[in-house]
């Protein structure tokens, strides 16, 4: 992979990180296009090293609301902020099982043809199209007897964390999911879709210090032939880094603006479109 490639792929992560439309989907679509040969091992390493980037565009754009629920939570206020941690933290319990248990599991589906791709992004559509058409009756009652969305429960951050930890497939967007997740189950479209942006930062940052020491190899040896193979070099990984977390700033803050919007099922749309694009290339139809 050279500079030029990174920096394509970074492009992709960061816009596809937030809007509801699958990263590793479109990183392992782009590979495709660009005629990157990499295997699942080094893919998904190179995909964390990205999450990484986009995860700290997030704090950036978030800080505001990152920020007090640091303070809360180190310091043990016991206020709102410090239990808005505690329901991020049980959201992270099912990916954190899939990610220590199943890591291998996931690395066989990353590097692979378009299909499962494909198939994934129409999951996707279809879990955007839902959450939109279908209207929610949410447990609160206001005080004039009408039903208004509800704040997160440590349920419903549980649900969310497990829709999640489903989204590790490629195709299969994580944001998209965890957003239509949460809106079915009657939150607030605003509050999940900063839920679902938070929620990922502790994943992603665990995983990237898990494997901190394969980040910055260049050479790995081939067990055939005994030769050292080219894998991800440190300028690739360092130009894919910066263009997602630059490109993340921006498609986090039109993200928030949409879901706020109810825009979602135009991505909707788009997925189905580019999933049947992909199955149909993963068949040999063109």
């Amino acid at each position: 992979m050279d500079i030029i490639d990174a920096f394509w792929l970074g492009l992709v992560q960061g816009l596809a990180e937030y809007l509801p439309i699958s990263s590793s989907g479109h990183l392992e679509i782009f590979r495709e296009i660009l005629g990157i040969d990499l295997n699942g091992a080094d893919s998904l390493q190179f995909d964390v090293m990205l999450h990484v980037a986009t995860v700290l565009s997030t704090i950036v754009v978030l800080w505001r609301e990152f920020w007090p629920l640091c303070q809360s939570f180190f310091t043990f206020k016991r206020d709102s902020s410090f239990w808005y941690v505690c329901k991020i933290l049980v959201s992270c319990i099912p990916v954190a099982i899939v990610g220590l248990c199943f890591k291998d599991v996931i690395e066989t589906f990353f590097g692979q043809e378009l299909t499962l791709v494909g198939f994934c992004l129409c999951v996707t559509a279809a879990l955007l199209s839902f959450s939109y058409f279908f209207r929610t009756r949410p447990l609160i009652l206001s005080p004039k007897g009408s039903y208004k969305p509800r704040d997160i429960t440590y349920l419903d951050a549980f649900i969310i964390g497990c829709a999640q930890a489903v989204a590790v497939l490629p195709g299969l967007s994580r944001s998209g999911t965890t957003i239509a997740t949460g809106i079915l189950l009657g939150d607030k479209r605003e509050q999940v879709a900063q839920f679902s942006f938070l929620m990922v930062i502790i994943p992603i940052l665990g995983e990237a210090l898990l494997d901190i020491k394969h980040f910055f190899g260049t050479e790995a040896v081939d067990a055939a032939t005994g030769m050292a193979e080219q894998t991800i070099g440190a300028g690739a990984l360092i130009v894919g880094f910066i263009t997602s977390f630059i490109v993340g700033c921006l498609a986090c803050k039109w993200m928030l603006a949409l879901v706020k919007k109810g825009k979602l099922v135009w991505f909707a749309l788009y997925c189905l479109i580019v999933g049947l694009v992909c199955i149909a290339k993963g068949y040999g139809l063109f």
